[in-house]
């Protein structure tokens, strides 16, 4: 991607995580971006245009920092609780990223086009994390009993719930952190060490 299109998605998503999708103005993200707003229709030819690419471009900066979490961690369990507590990080990238987020997943509900856009994102994400489940299982540290998929979208789901919480103010981060712990080790059972004392 160019820079300057790196430059245009990274200010959307900051004016999305400030005024929301509604807020969203072509202006506004060119002037933040500090360029024409010949140049962001040149890139994304319309409004509708930069919010989905604004969607992908927030999925792969996740991916990004989710990689980041998760390098050098051998531990199946710890990769699938790793993968998960990134999403909950005091960090500007993660916290725009949220926000930014939850904003999208709120307009989705009325518009169609961007509902379905961000339900492939959400399914992504899901398969992503129970393929992390079912490596668990398959290195003996998760109960197999446990439908991976199953657990993905429950796991994701309360990540959303608690970064939204968390960044309201509603939770502390350490909480928010803490519960989250706590949910990977009631869905996958515990560990085999702390089966049996």
């Amino acid at each position: 991607m160019a820079d300057r299109q790196t430059l245009i998605l990274e200010a959307a998503v900051r004016v999305i995580a400030r005024n929301g999708v509604r807020g969203l103005r072509v202006e506004v993200v060119a002037a933040e971006a500090e360029v024409s707003t010949a140049l962001l229709y040149y890139h994304f030819k319309d409004r509708a245009g930069l919010i989905r690419r604004t969607l992908a471009f927030i999925s792969d900066r996740a991916t990004g920092y989710t990689d980041e979490a998760v390098s050098g961690t051998e531990d199946a369990r710890d990769v699938l609780l790793q993968l998960l507590l990134s999403e909950l990080q005091d960090t500007d990238r993660v916290r725009e990223n949220s926000i930014a987020w939850g904003e999208l997943r709120a307009s989705a509900v009325f518009d169609t086009e961007l509902r379905e856009t961000l339900a492939e994102s959400t399914r992504s994400w899901t398969r992503d994390t129970a393929e992390a489940v079912s490596d668990a299982q398959a290195a003996g540290l998760a109960d197999l009993r446990v439908d991976p998929l199953d657990a993905a979208e429950r796991l994701t789901a309360l990540v959303e719930g608690l970064s939204e919480r968390w960044l309201s103010g509603s939770l502390t981060l350490d909480r928010a952190r803490g519960l989250l712990a706590g949910a990977v080790d009631a869905e996958l059972g515990p560990r085999p060490e702390q089966q049996f004392p």
